[in-house]
């Protein structure tokens, strides 16, 4: 195992007490009498704090309903997974073997938590200042742009595949409605595969409309799924 001076130089930070980042990367599998996982729970909790306060000011006209949504794209296991790579997290992991032939290491779960577990030992040696100068940086090296278009655009990248799987087709949206002056105007957009309605979505634009179509969508095509 590597030390940790490369990782910290990725962050942008280097840790007083090296107790702390050991605890911070060593999984439950590793049989230590400590985890990350208390770690993990403080830093989802000042993650969502970060991201909540950036998205409320990058995003002054979106309501309480949107907010929630475009934080829920960057605070779960693919987006901290994604992060996590960007600093090569998994290298400095401690596993158990077993976890090791099973690629634990390349595990999104078990990166997401660490990465999680790392910003937690930050804000309780550094304080909430730190990690969020270091999430930003990171949220910035990673997503060429972060708008609202972006943030969502996986809905309908991931129903796209899962149609072309499933009905080797791609799904068509139609614009069903728009209402509302021009400065605060909604859009519904209905969502079909092989000419079947999966649903509508509303948003304050087409493309908005569409991801919110999309993500009902998708959600109710993995369900039937999951039934069959």
């Amino acid at each position: 195992m590597e030390n940790f001076s490369k990782l910290q130089k990725c962050l942008g930070y280097e840790f007083n007490n090296t107790n702390l980042i050991t605890q911070a990367l060593t999984h439950k599998s590793y049989k230590k009498p400590y985890s990350n996982e208390r770690l993990e729970f403080l830093g989802d909790a000042v993650l969502n704090l970060i991201v909540g306060e950036y998205l409320y000011h990058k995003f002054p006209s979106s309501s309480e309903g949107e907010l929630s949504k475009l934080r829920a794209t960057l605070v779960n296991e693919k987006a901290f997974t994604k992060l996590a790579n960007k600093i090569e997290l998994g290298k400095y992991i401690f596993i158990s073997a077993a976890e090791e032939r099973n690629k634990g290491r390349e595990k999104p779960s078990i990166l997401s938590d660490a990465f999680e577990a790392i910003m937690g030992a930050v804000y309780l040696e550094s304080g909430i200042l730190k990690v969020k100068d270091i999430m930003l940086r990171l949220l910035d090296e990673c997503y060429e742009e972060i708008t609202i278009d972006t943030l969502f655009y996986d809905y309908k990248t991931a129903l796209q595949e899962l149609t072309q799987a499933v009905f080797a087709n791609t799904p068509e949206y139609k614009l069903e409605a728009s209402f509302g002056p021009d400065h605060k105007k909604e859009f519904v957009v209905s969502i079909w595969i092989d000419n079947k309605n999966l649903g509508s979505g509303k948003g304050k634009s087409k493309k908005i409309a569409q991801q919110e179509a999309a993500k009902i969508a998708l959600e109710k095509l993995q369900k039937d799924k999951g039934h069959k």
